[in-house]
């Protein structure tokens, strides 16, 4: 009986598992395919997660009001949340893009200063430093460069979620297919268990 219901179980994870890999592939396709309605995809994610996200920390907010004296700042970043996603709803989808990209240049440019920060102080102590400084120097121009070509931040935003979405989604499938591998060589070995 343990052995039939481990059984169902497996065959239940392997068959999701090649699911979401044939999600994912599709997903990652699609972009290359459709790059202009995958930026207005990305653009209404950016605006509705922002939206979900801030009602999460609001409600959250008010349940932890009893045992957490900072309480406010969780309602506050949910008012923000719930704020920024009806404007960029209002917006769409100008407000979002713009997000994804000036987000996308601070994270790269502060990557790069943090790097360059961290390689000066290893240099100091006599550490290895040259590839610390090599990242950051790389990551500030980047940073820089998407400042200053919004259109190719974009196209490398996509062309990132896609190549991400295309090699998770042959990852998995073979991860599927090597369950179901698993799972006859189980059978095989053990003649008693119940065939799913």
């Amino acid at each position: 009986m343990i052995a039939a219901e481990m059984q169902k179980a497996y065959n239940q994870t392997k068959w999701a598992v090649a699911l979401r890999g044939l999600l994912s592939l599709a997903v990652g396709i699609a972009i290359l395919a459709r790059p202009m309605d995958s930026v207005a995809a990305l653009a209404l994610v950016i605006a509705l997660w922002s939206l979900f996200d801030g009602m999460v920390n609001i409600m959250r907010s008010f349940t932890l009001r009893a045992i957490a004296p900072h309480w406010w700042v969780g309602l506050l970043s949910g008012i923000v949340g719930v704020a920024f996603g009806i404007a960029a709803l209002y917006y769409f989808p100008t407000l979002s893009l713009t997000f994804a990209i000036v987000w996308t240049a601070y994270w790269l440019t502060f990557s790069g200063v943090v790097a360059i920060f961290g390689a000066w102080k290893e240099r100091s102590i006599g550490v290895p430093w040259g590839w610390t400084m090599a990242f950051g120097i790389v990551a500030v121009i980047a940073g820089l460069g998407a400042f200053m070509s919004p259109q190719a931040t974009l196209a490398t935003l996509l062309a990132l979620l896609a190549g991400f979405a295309i090699v998770s989604g042959v990852v998995l499938i073979v991860a599927a297919v090597r369950m179901g591998s698993i799972q006859r060589d189980v059978r095989g070995a053990t003649p008693g268990v119940a065939r799913a």
